[in-house]
């Protein structure tokens, strides 16, 4: 992977990899259930926190596949961290990337999700030099859907009740863009989007 200089700067976000002082962000995070509703992980108790942020700091390089890069999502004007982001290198010879994030409860409805989503779409596309990039979800989780359809994402396959997850059956959506889209995925972005999905 190129060089990269963190953080990646967004219009309101900086976005850096984590660090040992980020164990209180994490915990708000991923310490909170209403997170958790469409992941297949549960609400974390402090060791299982400390895990994850040790997890989240080794995802720091896309040099190979399978590696990750997680980024923490901090509002420059303020320091406060709002979410994360993370870029996987699924495969190499496919050059396709899958990108996810993760808001904190308390920061819905500002676009944060989508802006730094974008970030490491433009990371995977433009630095990496992926072919696609893709994006799975529960079905039922409407507000990252409009995420992934405000970055120009294609809905490509409902998989229906292709999983058991906390007990019941749970269908999973698929969304993908190429990058040959992506020029004109990252223009609709930047002038606001352009689906009537609330923002996240």
């Amino acid at each position: 992977m190129p060089d990269l200089t963190f953080p990646l700067q967004t219009e309101r976000l900086d976005l850096r990899p984590f660090g040992e002082g980020d164990l209180d962000d994490v915990r708000e995070l991923y310490g909170d259930a209403q997170v958790h509703r469409y992941l297949y992980s549960e609400a974390m108790d402090d060791q299982a926190l400390r895990e994850h942020l040790e997890k989240k700091m080794s995802y720091r390089v896309l040099d190979k596949e399978g590696d990750g890069l997680a980024l923490l999502a901090v509002l420059r004007e303020t320091g406060q961290a709002v979410g994360d982001a993370v870029l996987i290198w699924v495969s190499q010879e496919h050059q396709m990337g899958e990108i996810g994030y993760v808001l904190k409860p308390d920061q819905r409805g500002h676009g944060y999700a989508t802006e730094m989503a974008a970030a490491v779409m433009q990371l995977g596309f433009e630095t990496l030099g992926l072919h696609r990039v893709i994006g799975r979800l529960d079905a039922r989780n409407t507000a990252s859907a409009g995420v992934l359809e405000r970055l120009g994402m294609r809905h490509e396959a409902l998989l229906v009740e292709n999983e058991w997850v906390k007990g019941e059956w749970a269908s999973e959506s698929v969304y993908a863009l190429l990058a040959a889209e992506w020029s004109a995925a990252r223009s609709a972005v930047d002038n606001g989007g352009t689906t009537s999905a609330p923002p996240s």
